[in-house]
């Protein structure tokens, strides 16, 4: 039996935001889809946003865009952060913790997706391992003292495909030297971000922390995702497909705000769209395959991530 979207049948939707005045967001990846479009809202709902972009080329597009529609004044920044590079990273979090005193959340939002051949980041990560996971972990950790004394919350954006490819975290062979693919190493990333962002609840709340963590995936929108990043098949097949069964950006964008402002949400959730096989319609909680929830797997993880980013995160 179904059960009933406990925001109403319409699902989630930005009526529900008032003022955010006096707020302060970091969006990662947010010069286009889903990352511009959150950061959108945020700003016509008042709230400072810093836009967390590998380049400045486009995240100075994107400001200007947006200052066109919301104003010259809008509060919107960027800081430069190159998540494939962990000392970019590192970087970045030390400019934040100088520039901004306030972090009411992180929206871990940016992402690799279907790289064709195996690449490996400069510290020797498979790419999109590297991206989605290890630099966002690192991000979180550096950050988390300023997020927790803001009372604030980290929003890991995930996708659906954790529950599709091979199910699982290769640890005997995370690059997947043997036997590449663009699917199963894209879906083994999303899986180890989102299992993260689990075992970061379970911490957080073994701690006494106040920070609040919660789980997200945009559903199948219309992004720059994989024209910017796919296998040229894939590329083309996406681009005769999506105008038939995916949503805007704008509505991709729905899940991750609300996971960074709703009031009353819950743990070991995920919150997305609910109709088609969670590709598009209302927002709300999704089913969540149990895979995500392995808390054995997690913790070996986080102890790998730790060892991998060179990175001891006390919580």
């Amino acid at each position: 039996m179904k059960s009933e979207n406990v925001f109403g049948p319409e699902g989630w939707t930005p009526d529900r935001i008032s003022s955010l005045a006096g707020k302060t967001y970091l969006v990662t990846g947010a010069n286009s889809g889903a990352g511009y479009q959150a950061t959108r809202l945020l700003l016509a709902k008042e709230a400072k946003v810093v836009m967390l972009n590998r380049s400045a080329e486009k995240s100075g597009q994107a400001i200007e865009s947006l200052r066109k529609e919301l104003g010259q004044e809008v509060p919107v920044s960027d800081i430069r952060l190159d998540l494939s590079r962990l000392d970019s990273v590192r970087s970045a979090a030390e400019e934040i913790l100088q520039k901004v005193p306030q972090i009411d959340a992180l929206i871990c939002n940016a992402a690799i997706a279907q790289i064709a051949k195996q690449e490996l980041t400069k510290d020797g990560f498979e790419s999109q391992l590297g991206v989605n996971h290890f630099g966002h972990f690192l991000l979180c950790a550096l950050l988390f003292d300023r997020i927790e004394a803001s009372e604030g919350r980290i929003v890991m954006v995930g996708s659906n495909a954790y529950k599709m490819g091979l199910k699982k975290i290769q640890f005997e062979d995370l690059n997947f030297d043997k036997n590449y693919t663009a699917w199963n190493s894209y879906a083994q990333s999303k899986l180890a971000q989102m299992m993260t962002g689990y075992e970061l609840q379970r911490r957080v709340q073994a701690a006494g922390k106040r920070t609040q963590v919660y789980v997200c995936h945009p559903g199948a929108s219309r992004t720059s995702l994989l024209r910017d990043s796919a296998s040229l098949f894939n590329r083309v097949l996406w681009g005769v497909l999506s105008p038939f069964i995916a949503q805007s950006a704008e509505k991709g964008s729905w899940p991750e705000v609300m996971c960074a402002i709703e009031d009353g949400l819950k743990a070991e959730t995920l919150y997305g769209p609910t109709k088609r096989a969670q590709m598009v319609g209302p927002v709300g909680e999704c089913p969540l395959d149990p895979v995500a929830l392995d808390q054995a797997t997690a913790a070996k993880l986080w102890s790998i991530s730790e060892e991998k980013t060179s990175c001891q995160w006390a919580v």
